[in-house]
């Protein structure tokens, strides 16, 4: 059966809050019948009127439609090289240095980005934790991760910066959590912080057609000081740079200019 994906993405718009036009079509097309499947529904009107009325069914779709693949120290060698260019670059340069983590998911990327700071001992330095999913942002806030989702950090970190909890459960300290907020914000709709020194967003503009990626990278230059990085995905290599007033100082790495 064909559906009326055009109803159900002004039907989203206006009661979720996500332009679901900006993402690759079919991709996302795929995600929604996926789930409407799942949930019992023939049609997107059907799927509409369930989303309406059962809460969970509600949270249930944000969740699967927004992208929540994370882990801690996610491509490990690629961290290893953006924290060598992040004491190089920016820890000289700014007394005060503001992060941004877009689209953090369950939090495994700025506490990640918390273990750095805290190992080098950076100072005067807060991360600002962003992601378009209520749920999935209290669960950041706790902290809270299994054995599996920690398998990239080390031993010595996992004792340091995590307190278990049980056989299988472990909570980030307040020697990592004191660094971040978390706030829910939509790339592809609400204003952007101003004046990061860093801002890290990884594995998400792939999911966005080219005029949304080209838009948030547009966008993601002006929220950074000069001299600021941005720090992509291992599959977000950004072909033309310099449109965006950024330059390429390394594998997946781009200053401001």
């Amino acid at each position: 059966m064909e559906q009326n994906f055009t109803f159900f993405n002004r039907w989203v718009l206006k009661n979720v809050g996500i332009d679901l036009n900006n993402y690759k079509e079919r991709q996302m097309q795929r995600r929604i019948t996926n789930i409407m499947n799942s949930a019992g529904a023939k049609t997107v009107e059907d799927y509409a009127r369930i989303l309406e009325k059962d809460r969970d069914a509600y949270n249930a779709f944000v969740k699967h439609i927004t992208i929540n693949v994370t882990d801690f120290f996610r491509n490990k060698e690629i961290f290893e090289i953006f924290e060598k260019c992040f004491m190089q670059n920016v820890v000289p340069k700014f007394d005060h240095i503001k992060i941004w983590s877009a689209a953090c998911s369950t939090g495994a990327e700025p506490y990640s980005l918390a273990m750095i700071l805290n190992k080098n001992n950076v100072r005067n330095t807060n991360i600002l934790a962003t992601d378009i999913d209520e749920t999935i942002l209290a669960r950041a806030r706790k902290g809270q991760y299994t054995k599996a989702e920690l398998t990239n950090v080390s031993p010595a970190d996992l004792l340091k910066y995590f307190s278990e909890l049980g056989p299988d459960k472990y909570v980030a300290k307040n020697e990592i959590k004191k660094y971040v907020s978390f706030e829910k914000q939509d790339l592809l709709g609400t204003q952007y912080p101003h004046n990061m020194q860093v801002i890290v967003c990884r594995n998400v503009t792939i999911y966005f057609k080219l005029e949304a990626r080209d838009e948030v990278y547009r966008k993601f230059s002006e929220a950074l000081s000069q001299g600021g990085l941005l720090f992509t995905g291992a599959t977000e290599t950004i072909n033309e740079p310099s449109k965006f007033n950024l330059e390429k100082v390394d594998t997946f790495i781009y200053r401001k200019i």
